[in-house]
């Protein structure tokens, strides 16, 4: 019996240290350093480097816009902060989430003048844990998509109670505005933009595992068990597919189809989910994030369309 109790305990320290080491891996976010302003980063990977240029000239562009830096207390008392760029007083305002262990240059650096292009303000903001924003745990879209609530009720008080928003989200962002999705939105939330976001947080942290020759049944339970423990998230709490389910708001899905992060599967399977009225929109050749530099012209042509005059400033 004593033995017993002891392999017990032993196994016990085994996953408690197991579940940490994967909290510490998939959700952690150590404190982030000052960058240098003159360094324009840019998300890693090969696939990036055709666009690379682009992206620095978009970034040079955004970062020479006039531009309001915000901010807002989050439901756990986080301060998240952001940046508005307007276009036209009272044009309706798309509020743009960045992705996984970003920030909202890296990844969106055309965001806020691919806004204005469809006749749109922009509040582009880091997610938290991320950025500019406080906080260390990364939440895969479960406690974001909280914090876009907390964006809205800040914009509905900033801009008024006729203030129209789309909520736009690449990556995890996109899974983060496809949750919200779920939630009892106010009824200035006019559409949403979803751009290569995954349909729930298991499934996108399996792939992972899978792709890096992880044994994904034995380890995700650790990384559920660490973000509850350590993180003091549920993980599975919900989902874009679940949340997409009871979806009352139009919802455009953006997914390259050689995207080989996040398969383009995911948005099939999120846009098949999707309660409300809908589009789905691949572009042949892009990989991960990359819909907008491949397409652009393809990208705000059916944003208009999809969208309506409406959605746009009326000049």
């Amino acid at each position: 019996m004593k033995l017993f109790l002891i392999l017990l305990g032993i196994l016990a320290v085994l996953i408690l240290v197991g579940a940490y080491i994967c909290y510490r891996m998939a959700f952690y976010s150590p404190k982030r350093k000052v960058k240098d302003p003159n360094v324009i980063e840019i998300p890693e990977g090969e696939i990036y480097e055709l666009y690379r240029e682009s992206m620095e000239t978009w970034a040079k562009m955004t970062r020479a816009l006039p531009h309001e830096d915000v901010e807002v207390t989050s439901f756990d008392g986080l301060t998240l902060r952001g940046k508005y760029y307007e276009y036209i007083p009272g044009a309706p305002i798309e509020l743009m989430f960045h992705g996984y262990r970003g920030c909202a240059e890296r990844d969106m650096p055309g965001g806020a003048l691919r806004s204005h292009r469809v006749g749109r303000n922009a509040l582009v903001v880091d997610q938290r844990a991320s950025g500019n924003s406080d906080g260390s745990v990364i939440s895969f879209g479960i406690n974001e998509r909280k914090d876009c609530l907390s964006w809205l009720d800040f914009m509905i008080k900033k801009f008024g109670s006729d203030v129209k928003i789309i909520l736009t989200g690449i990556s995890m962002g996109g899974a983060t505005v496809m949750m919200a999705a779920g939630e009892d939105l106010p009824p200035n939330v006019i559409g949403i933009l979803s751009d290569c976001g995954y349909s729930s947080p298991k499934e996108i942290i399996c792939k992972v595992m899978q792709d890096k020759g992880m044994p994904d049944t034995l380890l995700y339970p650790l990384v559920k068990l660490g973000a509850k423990l350590y993180g003091r998230f549920d993980l599975e709490e919900t989902s874009a597919l679940e949340a997409l389910q009871r979806s009352k708001t139009p919802v455009i899905f953006f997914h390259g189809e050689s995207d080989d992060f996040v398969p383009c599967d995911m948005s099939r399977a999120c846009f098949e989910a999707c309660a409300s009225p809908k589009r789905l929109v691949t572009i042949p050749g892009a990989g991960h994030g990359l819909a907008y530099p491949v397409d652009p012209e393809r990208y705000i042509r059916e944003l208009k369309d999809f969208f309506g005059p409406e959605a746009s400033a009326k000049e």
